[in-house]
């Protein structure tokens, strides 16, 4: 009897499994057709037929991205960001300030798109405080949610949703680790490295770290343009040519974060660190970048988009991010650089977005090629650091301090542009130790 209600159990969780399987390839498929017809909309808007498609992240098709070195530079040079349009030279840090503005003009509007000047307030709320133990750390963690009002537009809730973590036993107020925190189904959590946890290396040097979910202020497809507070702002209706996407939107919501922050005693608001992976790791340095407030950020196989450089023809390409699956992290603008115009036709390029960071410290990490792959361009990544560099020396900062690329587990933290490629997969876990060396030096001053 035992024998057949288990059997029977077995059996209405695999038709279980199965309804999910088919209704989440439904709802995929739903949204895959929303993304696409929002896209061509875009197209019509910029008065573009077609684009070139992007090339393949599989080595194996017949389009595989490009991985040889020697075909990676169709470029002789990238734009300067010590340079005004003008043609002046940028020769003092007042004359930074001035020439930053056009930088940012720039990527507000051709690649990141811009945030309105005026955005609804949010109302943070702690839905729930508990003391419990992480590793051997006793800690507090509060649940937030962030209420964006929507009274001038009701139809669309959105509540942001944060996480924060300190060590129960502290005096002072203490440094912040934020992180844009991936949400699975069902669930499923990402593997965390052998020892320590990030958290938990965090927590040994008596900081706090908080979880920021991203797709709760954004959601991750073009379907949900229209949903978010890029769809509360638009009250429902589509983006403009020069509307911010989705990674200017989650950096938006960091911002709200700081917001909370500068209001909570146990955190000190002066030493905000920011992390992320991957398209998060994208939002990591748009957040930094644009967000003076968060004191340094560690930047995860951002990969292109993020520090990657888009003129490189290798790994992921601009045609990639203008596709219907990742133009909505950016402006609809963008979507113009994969026909008919081209990366080389790009007024700033990845090495100013880590420029604009400067003065303060950005840790550029990578995997290696053969577990990560070559699709992000741990080279392309650190090229942007080398070309930042000038940036942080007029202003009185260390650069990398290197021009050649070094080889793998080299660990280049000396100044305030640091990378380092560690021997992994697409992940930060190898680097969060070094990470946490190279931020020591920032928060312990």
């Amino acid at each position: 009897m035992i024998k057949k209600s288990i059997l029977f159990l077995s059996f209405i969780i695999f038709l279980a499994l199965q309804v999910l399987a088919q209704w989440s390839q439904e709802e995929r498929e739903r949204l895959n057709k929303l993304s696409q017809e929002d896209h061509q909309l875009m197209m019509r808007l910029l008065g573009i037929t077609e684009l070139r498609p992007g090339p393949s992240g599989n080595p194996r098709a017949p389009n595989a991205a490009n991985t040889d070195e020697s075909k990676a530079t169709p470029f002789t040079s990238l734009p300067d960001p010590l340079l005004f349009k003008n043609g002046r030279i940028v020769k003092t840090t007042e004359e930074w300030k001035k020439r930053k503005l056009e930088i940012f003009e720039d990527f507000d509007r051709e690649i990141y798109g811009r945030v309105p000047e005026r955005t609804p307030t949010v109302d943070w709320e702690v839905i729930s405080e508990k003391d419990t133990v992480n590793g051997d750390c006793p800690v507090t963690t509060k649940q937030l949610v962030g209420h964006v009002d929507h009274s001038e537009y009701p139809a669309i809730i959105v509540d942001i949703r944060l996480t924060l973590t300190t060590p129960k036993t502290i005096i002072a107020p203490v440094p912040v680790v934020i992180e844009f925190g991936w949400e699975f189904p069902g669930g499923l959590r990402r593997p965390q490295q052998d020892g320590l946890s990030w958290q938990q290396q965090v927590l040994s040097k008596d900081w706090g770290y908080a979880i920021l979910v991203p797709t709760s202020i954004q959601d991750d497809h073009g379907a949900g343009l229209r949903q978010g507070i890029i769809g509360l702002v638009n009250k429902g209706k589509p983006r403009k040519l020069d509307d911010w996407g989705a990674l200017r939107a989650w950096a938006w919501g960091a911002c709200r974060a700081m917001d909370y922050f500068e209001t909570d005693p146990q955190v000190d608001e002066t030493r905000i660190a920011i992390a992320g992976l991957s398209r998060y790791g994208k939002a990591a340095i748009v957040a930094l970048a644009y967000e003076p407030r968060i004191a340094i950020g560690f930047i995860g196989s951002s990969g292109a988009g993020g520090a990657k450089i888009l003129r490189r023809v290798f790994g992921e390409q601009v045609e990639n991010l203008a596709s219907s699956e990742e133009y909505h992290w950016f402006a609809p603008n963008f979507i113009k650089y994969a026909g008919p115009l081209t990366p080389l036709d790009l007024p700033v390029d990845a090495h100013e977005l880590v420029a604009l960071c400067a003065p303060r410290p950005v840790f550029i990490s990578a995997g290696s090629p053969d577990v990560e792959g070559q699709w992000i361009d741990a080279r392309g990544m650190f090229l942007a650091g080398v070309h930042a560099g000038p940036v942080y020396e007029l202003l009185g900062k260390k650069s990398l301090g290197i021009t050649e690329y070094p080889p793998q587990e080299t660990t280049v933290i000396e100044g305030e542009i640091a990378f380092r490629q560690h021997a992994g997969g697409h992940t930060l876990d190898p680097n969060w130790p070094v990470f946490i060396k190279f931020a020591e030096r920032y928060f312990s001053e």
